[in-house]
Order: structure tokens, then sequence, then C-alpha cells
């Protein structure tokens, strides 16, 4: 289910993201990765960018690890193959994945103790690294020079260096980004060079206590690198002749902005995709800050974001540039829970129908059985020897007795004397042993069994259920087991009354008997009352055989029918339970769907599902979905486990249900048919438009928490802009806009695209300052503790440092 209900969700979200309006970015982005685990970062941010940007084909991602084996991709040869890295809607070709490996750098540096600082010795003692980075970088300058044609304007390159806090390589990001900036600005007019510190403080455990300290050093370096009086020069360029030009940054911050991002937002909670989420709000920040808008929304008032607005807000009074973060939410169609529900809502459908059928009579479902009276007459007439045969008797020898001397006995006492017991074996041997000879081979379990399964392959809509049912002893009112056991007790009746009969016959006198005599006729006389006596006598106890044999039988299909009740009943429960099972898997998904409302998913998709299924059978028949190129025999499926009898259903969801035209909903569409599904006044849980609004509302800025956690959550410069990423003329961006208009305290803007397949909110929020980092204040215990170990974490001296706060 799980399988199904995700491969759905994927589908359906590729389907409607084809149909989204891309966003273009106005100039050329280069993505910076420094550091190998820096690295994980490339592929899912490539993936995010080829959906969200049009132009994403000319977009570069470079990565500068330590050695081969830790860098993602060769040198403009990705190491995956081309399908890894989706052709851009544009038609040109993969992105531009290109690489520089340092190898060597970090060998021998296995000490920690002054690993960091070996690296960035390493770096200036041996020229090969910058001569490498000069080439790699002077081919990305050409690369985008390549794709100049996607961009709106060439004047300017937005550079996004991406590092992790932790990672030894960090050591030499000034070095790195300035080298990169001085080549890019032979080919542009301005550089925007922001940095986003990714900080994963999950992964902390194994390496306790130094990762945290290793984390510390980069910052405090970052303390000094964003200082207005931050200056840098080095000799980082080098010319194919091996002739080095110095690169030179005057006093004033390294970087545009800086983004501090973890894998814990800032009420301390562990974000729902870990650094995956942080990936994606780094590709929306670039989106927001390098946007080409559109005719649309140049004309309109929307509030748009402004680079150097947001920059200034967050200066304090001593000059001192503040930090970023930031947090990201996205509400979607719920296709996950709307499978789920689906599939429910169709078992219970099909569920339903297995049970509605009309209530037969007793005649009909004994006849179903085949225990109706036409079935037992036959059965009697091939187990019980026929009455014709008791001609036979006839020919039975006599004693030699005169009809005079048997006239005043009684019929008993006549047969005595006549046969000596003659005529009772005959009976018991060809009539009473014959029939209990037949009657042994008779097998009712399969006879039976065999009937229903005919029965039910003629008659489909005929199920276990009604099976279940009619052999249930406590429906006494329509149960064909009690119309059998009626019988059983009728049969013990008359077999009492037939016994009593044949005992008060045998007492007759032979003269009583009706039948001619003749005078002086002995003989002939004897003769009529032989054949009498075995009309009157034994006809009569060939018809109690027959009751004993139908009592015999019925006792034999009660018995079976108790056991067929059993195996039938069963597969009810087994119907029940899995009722459950998937009752409960749709409830938990729509409780558990995090990116969106679940209100009214369960109610709204009971009725459109009962729907399809309704239009499906009226084009097709009233028993199509029984038919075995749908579902089938359910009893047959069930019989073999459940697993198989779900999946039947979930592909029967997948193509015919999921695929009608109800459910070819945008994102607004959905959310607004769902708002306004009528229900019962009684059920409160149902949401109207304005309440689902408000709480789609909630729970965009609630997940939209921004990943970092500080110290203080309203510190003294926390400054926030908010960014909706949908399309502005639909309802819920036109409500969201809206709220609070008037006495909110942040700056609320729209990123206008048109979209079908949900919507997204951005929360930035800067002002904040090192000390107050939960992060920097619990790691920098670790810090001190380590440098007073004799760990060395810097390159630069520590009189260089800014002062640790």
């Amino acid at each position: 289910m799980d399988r199904y209900a995700a491969g759905y969700s994927a589908a359906e979200q590729k389907l409607s993201g084809l149909e989204d309006d891309q966003s273009s970015i106005y100039y050329p982005t280069v993505f910076l990765f420094i550091g190998d685990e820096a690295g994980h970062a490339i592929e899912p941010m490539i993936y995010s960018n080829e959906l969200k940007w049009d132009n994403n084909a000319g977009v570069i991602y470079f990565h500068v690890a330590s050695s081969e084996t830790n860098a993602s991709v060769e040198m403009g040869n990705p190491s995956k193959p081309a399908s890894s890295y989706r052709e851009g809607k544009t038609g040109q070709s993969a992105p531009k994945v290109m690489r520089a490996a340092l190898t060597g750098i970090a060998e021998g540096q296995d000490d920690n103790r002054t690993r960091r600082k070996d690296i960035g010795a390493a770096f200036y003692a041996e020229g090969r690294y910058l001569a490498l980075l000069n080439r790699a970088l002077r081919q990305v300058s050409d690369t985008i020079a390549d794709f100049g044609r996607l961009y709106s304007s060439f004047d300017r390159l937005h550079l996004a260096v991406i590092t992790r806090v932790d990672d030894p390589l960090n050591v030499l990001v000034p070095e790195i980004s300035l080298l990169a900036q001085s080549i890019f600005l032979q080919l542009f007019k301005s550089v925007q060079m922001d940095l986003y510190v990714l900080i994963n403080e999950r992964e902390q455990s194994e390496t306790f206590g130094y990762a945290s300290a290793a984390g510390v050093s980069f910052l405090r370096e970052l303390d000094g690198m964003q200082s207005p009086d931050y200056s840098f020069s080095a000799r980082l360029q080098v010319t194919g002749d091996g002739l080095s030009i110095p690169v030179v940054h005057k006093p004033s911050p390294l970087f545009d902005l800086v983004y501090v991002l973890s894998d814990r937002n800032e009420r301390g909670i562990t974000t729902l995709n870990g650094m995956q989420d942080n990936y994606e709000i780094i590709c929306h920040i670039l989106l927001l800050k390098n946007r080409k808008r559109k005719d649309a929304q140049v004309q309109s008032n929307d509030v748009s974001y402004n680079n150097s607005s947001f920059k200034n807000s967050l200066m304090a009074e001593s000059g001192r540039q503040g930090y970023v973060s930031a947090g990201l939410a996205k509400v979607k169609r719920p296709n996950y829970s709307i499978a789920l529900t689906v599939l429910y809502h169709f078992f219970k459908e099909m569920k339903a129908r297995l049970q509605s059928v009309p209530d037969p009579g007793t005649k009909e479902k004994l006849a179903f059985f085949g225990l109706d009276m036409a079935a037992t007459e036959a059965r009697l007439a091939e187990l019980v020897p026929s009455e014709d045969n008791l001609a036979d008797m006839t020919g039975l020898l006599t004693s030699g007795i005169r009809y005079e001397q048997l006239r005043r006995m009684s019929l008993r006492e006549a047969e005595e004397a006549l046969f000596s017991g003659g005529c009772a074996a005959f009976f018991r041997k060809h009539f009473t042993s014959t029939a209990e000879e037949r009657l042994g081979y008779v097998k009712a379990g399969e006879e039976l069994r065999r009937t229903v399964n005919r029965n039910m392959q003629e008659r489909p809509q005929i199920s276990f259920y009604q099976v279940s049912e009619w052999t249930d002893e406590k429906n006494e009112a329509g149960s064909a087991l009690e119309a059998v056991r009626a019988r059983k007790r009728d049969l013990v009746r008359e077999i009492d009354l037939a016994g009593e009969e044949l005992e008060r016959v045998r007492e007759i006198r032979v003269e009583d008997l009706k039948f001619q005599r003749l005078p002086f006729m002995d003989k002939q006389n004897l003769r009529s009352f032989i054949r009498v006596f075995f009309e009157t006598v034994y006809r009569q106890q060939w018809q109690l055989l027959r009751l004993e044999t139908e009592l015999a039988l019925y006792r034999r299909f009660a018995s079976e029918l108790e056991l067929l009740h059993e195996g039938h009943r069963k597969r009810v429960e087994q119907m029940a339970a899995l009722a459950e099972e998937l009752k409960t898997a749709s409830l938990q998904s729509i409780r558990s769907a995090d990116d969106y409302i679940g209100q009214n998913i369960f109610d709204y998709y009971e009725r459109v599902t009962g729907d399809v299924v309704k239009d499906i059978e009226e084009k097709r028949g009233a028993s199509a979905f029984f038919e075995d190129r749908l579902l089938g025999s359910v009893t047959r499926l069930l019989e073999q486990e459940d697993h198989v009898f779900v999946e039947r259903l979930i592909d029967i969801c997948r193509k015919h249900i999921l695929t009608a035209e109800p459910f070819a909903q945008t994102f607004e569409e959905e959310l607004l048919l769902r708002a306004n599904v009528s229900v019962a006044y009684s059920n409160r849980k149902a949401l109207s438009r304005d309440e689902l609004f408000h709480l789609l509302y909630r729970t965009l800025e609630d997940n939209a928490a921004i990943h970092i956690r500080l110290l203080d959550y309203t510190h003294e410069h926390r400054y926030e802009e908010k960014y909706l990423f949908g399309d502005r003329e639909s309802e819920f961006i036109r409500y969201a806009l809206g709220v609070d208009e008037t006495t909110r305290i942040y700056k609320l803007g729209c990123v206008h695209e048109k979209r079908s397949s949900g919507v997204e909110k951005l929360n930035i929020m800067g002002g904040f300052h090192l000390e107050d980092l939960m992060y920097y204040r619990n790691g920098k215990v670790y810090y001190e503790t380590y440098l007073q170990n004799g760990y060395e974490f810097h390159t630069i001296h520590p009189s260089l440092l800014p002062e640790l706060r």
C-alpha cells in the first residue's frame, strides 16, 4: 500500500509539475561547493532547479573536494549516467557539474589536532593546487559564456558558496571564493557572492566534541570575514606560464550575505527531511534574489524582494552585519492520502456490492446448496433400491404351511411361519444394506462445495457473504442450515410414526386383511395373501428405509453446511480485518500529512469514489467490477492471501478510478472542492472554505520555521520577510496575502508562478550574530577545551582572529 500511495503521489506530482509555469533566473548562477560534505547537496539541488528554473541548463555546479573519491563528478563529465541529471525543459544539454580535486591536500592529516591548519598550509606550500583551481575556474567561466543566451542579462554573476561548518576544507573558503570571484570578474561587470553555511547537528554523535570545535573555529573565522574592516591579499591567480597575480579584497565584508542553515529549526526540532530541506531552501533563495520578473508581475503592485533593502535591515548600529537563516514549507494536493483513502472507499464499495444481494426465499437457498426437494428426491432414487424391486420377494420359498393354518395368526406370526426370517434377510440384503453401502460412497462435503462453487460461478452476485449468512445457525429466519435442521426434525417424527404404524400393521390378523378369498382354493388364497402381505408390510418397510436414508443424508449435509459456514465466515472476517486495515492506513496518512491539511479528505473522496464506481457500472454493466478482467472472483483472491486481493484493488484504483476525470484537479481546485463538500450538520470536524484556508495558512507558517536555533527567539535585531510561491490569482494566495495585512510586522510578498501542483512559502529571517546561535554557545566550550589541549584549527595567527564572543 505504501508503494502504491507513494508511486501515485510521485506520478501526480511529476504530472502536475510538468504543467507548472517555470521561473527564469535573470543573471547567470554558479554554485560553488567547498568540502567533501558539501558535495551531497549537488544532485538534490540539480533536481530542484530542473523543476523550478526553465533555463537551469546554464547553471554551473562546481565542487572543490579533497580527493578524487570524495568529489561528486569528474570535471565536465558526470560520473553518473546522463539520466541521473535530467535534461532541462529548454532542450539544452544536462546541467554542468564540474570539479576540482585537491588530491593529497588532506593526506597525512589524519591527526585531528592540526588537520584543519595543515590543509591551509599545504594549499600555499604546493603551487599545484592553485594552478588546478585556476584552470578549473577558467573552464567554468568559459562554460558560462557558452550558455549566455539563456539569460536576460550577462552583466552580473550570482555566486553561491556552499560549505559544511565542520568540513576541514572550509579553511580555504576565503581563498577559493576570492579566486573564483576574481576570475569571474573578467567576464562579468560584478559578482554577487553569498555564503551558505550548513550545520548538520544530528551527525555529530560519532565525532562528539571535535566536530563542534571545528565548526566554531570556522564560525569564528567567518565573523572576521564579515567584519566591515576585513581585507585580504594573496597571489592566487596563476597564469598558464606559472606566473602569479595578487587577488586583493579591500576592507569590507567578504560575502554579500551569509545564510546559516541547520537540520534543526528554531524550536530545536529536527527538520522533516534533514539537510534535503536546506538544499531546497538555497535554491528558493537564489530564485528569490535572481528571478526574472514576468510582465504581469512587473505591472502589478506586488511586494517583491529587494536585496539591498533586506541587507540594510540587518545592519546593527555598530555597523556589524547580521547573519540570515530561512525556512521553507510546501503544500500540495495530498496525493499520498488520496491514494490510500480512495483504496479504502473502493474496497468499501466492492464490499457493499458483495453484501447487497436481495435475500431469496428458503426454497431458493436450499436449491443453491443442492438440498431442495427435487435434488433430495434424485439422491434418494440413486441410494434406495426401487420400490418395484419388492416384487422379487414373491419368489421367496415358503414353508408349505396352508392358508387355513395362518388365518388366525398376526402378520408377524404368519411371516415367521411362512418364511422363517427369510423376508427380513432378503430386505436387509437387497434394500437396507444396499442403501447403506451407497450412502457410504456419498461425499457430502465435496458434493456440497462443488454445487456451491458452480452456482457461485453461474450467479456471481452471490458471494461468501451470502453463503456465510445462509449457513449461520444464528440466522434463524433465513438460514438454509436451519431449514435442513427443521427437515431433520420432521423426518425424525415421520420415522417414529412410520415405525409405530409398521408395528401396528404387523399385529393385524391375517383374516382381517382385505383380499379375495375363494372357497376350497387354499393355494390360491395363500398366494393372494402373500402378495397383499408384501404390499402392506414391506412397502411400508421400504418407505421407512427411505425416510431413514433421507435423514442420514440431511445429517451429513447439515454437518458439511456447518463446516462450509466456518470457511466462508473466515472470508467475512478477513474482509472485516482488511477494511479496518485499509481505513486505518487512510486515516493515519491523513493525520500525518504534515505538508497538507487533511480535513474533509475522508468524506470528500468517499463521495468521489462512489460516483466514479457508479459511472463505470453504468457504462459497463452492474457486475463490471466482478468480471475476470477486473476483480474476478473475490473468494479466489482471498484464498491466496490478503496482499493478492489488495494488489488487485490497487491495480483497479490505479488504472480505472484515479484516472477518472474527478481526480484531474489542480491543487487549488481540489482544495476548494474539498473545502465546500456538503457534510452532515453534526459533523463538526468538517471545515468551511475560510477555516480550511486559515488552517492551511497556519500550516505553511508553522512548517516554514527558521532552520537555526537562537538563544533568544525574539532577538533585538530580528528582521523577517516572507514570500509565497504560487499563482497570484488563486483564491488561496489572495486569502493569504490579505490575512493580518494591517497588523503584520513583517514583509509579505508573492513570487507569481502559474502552477497547479501546490503552494510554497519561504521565510527568511536575519539580524542575528554569532553569539546568538545555540550551536555556537554549545560548541564554544569544546572549541576552547581543544585549544587548551594543543589543537590548532587556524592558519592565520590567533591575534588576527576576532575576539571570542
